[in-house]
């Protein structure tokens, strides 16, 4: 992608660029040899200790959740959506943020020291569940990663005469620097400066941007570049295609995410609340604020360069903003980027060095801490290859991250069920994840026609997919009883109104049968069975690699799982 014709009196020359790279990429590099230790350990390495402070871990959860992908696709929001846009996708967002603490919460109750959610379903189950979650994570965070350099690409092309495949290399070379050297930690650490930068800055070149193009009076002229749908702030359009999709795409995200996830270990256990309601409103406040760039480029009948709605937001930067803000403009999106990079970078580290060779190559027992950490770091350079080799397709973020998350939605009601249930089997976790799959894939993709019968299938089990979304979102803070009427009361509510039509909204019906499926197969298989399973047993066989103490403590082979199947149940419910 060559630099974009007519922005050239707002480019930055090529030493300019290079010297904002290095200032930042510099610093975040130097910021994380300072925690760089001669005797490397791997359980550092992946989740600092599990014991981070509030201000580290709420600036952390914040700007791992903020990524330019998510400024883009708001702003993206904003101009296809009209004003309701950015709202649907930043409010949203930042209530899953918030959905995520009372899971975490016992989450880190039955394990407290693991690393990944993946290494918990190998304790829970055995090894198919662990890796059906740590591969749709490795799909997810190179998915991530490489929208994450796609935004890079295109800053980078926008603003100065580097093309959009030099801009890629740049961001990856830059991320990998100071994420190779001390992993997780180097992550949250370069997190805090980030978000800090990222604050200050929207607070700053967001309201610019507006004064400059005219507001408020550019409202008032432009409102005829708007569709009764984009000036209507109820919009039922704006609510099914991306209001809808995305509450059931973020709270697949914000339990199937081991970025998230590793965050939630590293907390220290009691300020997991805190660290999350703190996040919720960072997130929400900069990324609706950013999405608003998308609106005003609606009203002003703004065209992004090449009709690519992913260069509104720099485009808009280009056009509007002096030489000394769009410096300012330019550090913080390569914040948000890098923030998310690293963060996924880390996350693949993990998965790597704690499912894959900790786990399933050597076993717990005989995992070397220094193979691992090698794992973790030839892991981040392959995944950053790999990831720049697929960003040169320059997809759709705003599509990219909504398939994502339905695809984790398959994920979501086994993974929480087997936190809490005792009677989930490990055939009962498998069977209904690819049993989702297999609806979702056609049903997203309109490999099926989707009228007549099968239609009113689909819209039948979406509509059961509403039921469980609401449900799980307050089974979280008020428990079973309310969770079930809740649920209950959403299938009868939307029954009437979405029988017969819902399937026309392929994003969101593909997502909702994913949740409704694996629900129903989950529970189906798991209820008659009468043994529960004892919880205690996955702190035992979780923890610490670098400290055998623990893994003696945890007893001989009989609490390790079978390779494929259920651990031997306690003989009694441990709810």
């Amino acid at each position: 992608m060559a630099p974009v014709e007519g922005l050239e009196t707002a480019q930055f020359n090529v030493l300019v660029v290079v010297g904002l790279l290095v200032f930042f990429y510099g610093g975040t590099f130097l910021i994380s040899t300072r925690i760089g230790k001669k005797e490397e350990n791997a359980d550092g390495y992946m989740t600092a200790g599990n014991n981070i402070g509030f201000g580290i871990s709420a600036a952390s959860m914040t700007a791992t959740w903020i990524w330019a992908s998510s400024m883009y696709a708001s702003a993206t929001s904003g101009y296809t959506y009209g004003i309701s846009g950015p709202i649907h996708y930043g409010l949203w967002g930042a209530l899953m943020i918030l959905f995520i603490y009372p899971f975490g919460k016992r989450i880190r109750a039955v394990a407290p020291k693991a690393h990944t959610l993946a290494e918990v379903m190998y304790a829970r189950h055995g090894r198919s569940s662990q890796l059906m979650l740590a591969g749709s994570n490795i799909v997810g965070s190179l998915i991530s990663l490489m929208s994450n350099f796609i935004a890079g690409g295109v800053l980078i092309s926008m603003l100065s005469p580097f093309t959009f495949t030099q801009g890629v290399f740049a961001v990856a070379a830059g991320v990998l620097l100071y994420t190779l050297w001390s992993g997780f930690r180097a992550s949250v650490l370069t997190d805090f400066v980030q978000v800090v930068a990222m604050l200050g800055a929207v607070a700053v070149i967001v309201p610019f941007i507006f004064l400059a193009a005219g507001f408020p009076a550019a409202f008032e002229t432009g409102a005829a570049n708007l569709t009764a749908e984009q000036g209507n702030f109820f919009s039922s359009t704006a609510f099914m295609e991306q209001g809808a999709p995305y509450i059931a795409a973020v709270l697949a995200y914000a339990i199937g995410n081991q970025t998230i996830a590793q965050r939630l270990f590293a907390v220290r256990q009691d300020l997991i609340k805190p660290t999350f309601v703190t996040a919720t409103v960072g997130y929400g406040a900069m990324v609706i604020g950013v999405g608003m760039l998308g609106v005003l480029a609606l009203y002003l009948g703004y065209e992004p360069a090449g009709g690519d709605v992913n260069n509104i937001i720099p485009g808009m930067a280009a056009e509007y903003l002096p030489p000394v803000l769009l410096a300012v403009f330019f550090i913080m999106i390569v914040g948000a980027l890098s923030s998310t990079a690293d963060s996924d970078l880390a996350a693949l580290s993990s998965i790597m060095m704690a499912d894959v060779y900790g786990q399933n190559v050597a076993g717990k027992e005989k995992a070397n801490p220094r193979t691992m950490l090698l794992v973790g770091r030839v892991t981040m350079v392959v995944a950053t290859a790999a990831a720049v080799a697929f960003a040169s397709l320059q997809l759709n973020i705003l599509d990219l991250l909504v398939f994502v998350g339905a695809l984790w939605g398959a994920l979501v009601f086994p993974v929480l069920a087997s936190f809490y249930w005792d009677r989930v089997t490990g055939k009962a976790f498998t069977v209904s994840v690819i049993t989702a799959l297999a609806v979702f894939l056609p049903v997203r993709f309109g490999w099926i026609p989707v009228d007549g019968a099968f239609g009113i299938v689909v819209d039948v089990l979406s509509v059961v997919g509403v039921g469980v979304v609401l449900g799980l979102m307050v089974f979280g803070f008020f428990g079973a009883g309310p969770a079930k009427v809740v649920g209950v009361a959403a299938v009868v509510v939307t029954a009437p109104f979405a029988i017969g039509s819902l399937h026309e909204y392929a994003t969101l019906c593909g997502s909702l049968v994913a949740y409704s499926v694996s629900t129903i197969v989950c529970w189906a298989m798991s209820v008659r069975r009468r043994e529960g399973f004892d919880f205690a047993l996955i702190a035992q066989r979780t923890g610490d690699f670098d400290d055998s103490g623990s893994v003696a403590a945890a007893g001989p082979g009989a609490d390790t799982p079978a390779a494929g199947g259920d651990p031997e149940p306690a003989g009694s419910s441990a709810k």
